[in-house]
């Protein structure tokens, strides 16, 4: 492998890209000429170059693929130069980012302190992850292993899933994805997936199939009754409301989530604590034949 004393000499920019060519490699099996250029807006040639560096510091690690006219994994491909783990790669997946690499390393680099909550790491293997972006990507069917809340015994569940999305609802990775077992779209738990293997077989069904995914509904929620005047009147200024109410348009799929994720009041009588769980919902006839298990 690559030299760290090298490594440390490249210019920022150019290890971005050299980032890139490994997470793309591995998360997604393959880097091209063109993809490369196309995310970074650089020259052909320019791509090529940045090729051929990554290959020099890393001989061994990507082998070219004249079917794909691009690059794919060997099979003792190791990260030269991108954190791949699952922590570090999905919030860049869930931003849209090209790279999460920050120069100025752990000091901030506004001047200013900003902390996020320790929750506890509930993330798959990043082989797992590889696969299952990979079926993704190409629409391919994904064999897993798969502990489910829903079976009694301790035994692992062999699935075979089309997976179309990925989903963070806050506190976990969720993959949403047709469920050959059940016959429909269901969410399942990245970390409850213990093994995945992307099959050959392409996927028979897609996103536009799954309606629960493809419709918006308009949820709306107000400040909970048990709460004083003057308790409502800040939650008002905290959540913007109009005429005392919150309105978002969100997937029916991911309505639950939301409603966890709020902390929201979903007893018929508005019976939980309202300091702890400060609104309700407001149209919850519309709203609970799509998330009826978040409803009590």
């Amino acid at each position: 492998m690559a030299d760290v004393k090298m490594l440390h000499e490249i210019k920022f920019a150019t290890r971005q890209r050299l980032q890139f060519i490994e997470i793309m490699a591995y998360y997604l099996g393959h880097i091209s000429r063109s993809m490369l250029a196309k995310a970074y807006g650089i020259s052909d040639p320019a791509a090529t170059k940045d090729l051929k560096l990554y290959n020099d510091l890393a001989p061994g690690n990507l082998e070219y693929n004249p079917s794909l006219f691009s690059f794919v994994p060997s099979e003792k491909f190791d990260e030269v130069f991108a954190d791949l783990n699952p922590q570090s790669i999905l919030p860049m997946f869930a931003q849209n980012l090209l790279s999460i690499d920050n120069p100025s390393g752990k000091e901030p680099i506004y001047g200013i302190s900003v902390e996020s909550m320790p929750f506890p790491v509930r993330l798959p293997e990043k082989a797992v992850l590889a696969q299952l972006i990979r079926a993704m990507k190409n629409k391919h069917q994904l064999e897993i292993k798969y502990y489910s809340l829903s079976h009694r015994d301790d035994q692992l569940q062999s699935r075979i899933i089309e997976p179309h999305a990925l989903v963070n609802n806050g506190l976990r990775w969720h993959v949403r994805a047709y469920d050959h077992e059940h016959y429909d779209f269901r969410d399942f738990v990245l970390s409850r997936i213990t093994h995945a293997e992307k099959l050959e077989l392409k996927s028979d069904s897609s996103q536009s199939y799954d309606d629960d995914w493809m419709e918006l509904v308009s949820l709306k929620l107000q400040a909970h009754p048990g709460l004083y005047k003057k308790q409502r009147l800040a939650l008002s200024y905290d959540y913007d409301m109009e005429d005392g109410l919150i309105e978002l348009q969100v997937r029916r799929a991911l309505v639950g989530y939301l409603l966890q994720q709020m902390k929201v009041d979903t007893t018929e009588d508005a019976s939980l604590n309202p300091n702890a769980y400060q609104l309700i919902v407001e149209n919850r006839d519309e709203i609970e034949q799509y998330a009826g298990w978040a409803f009590m």
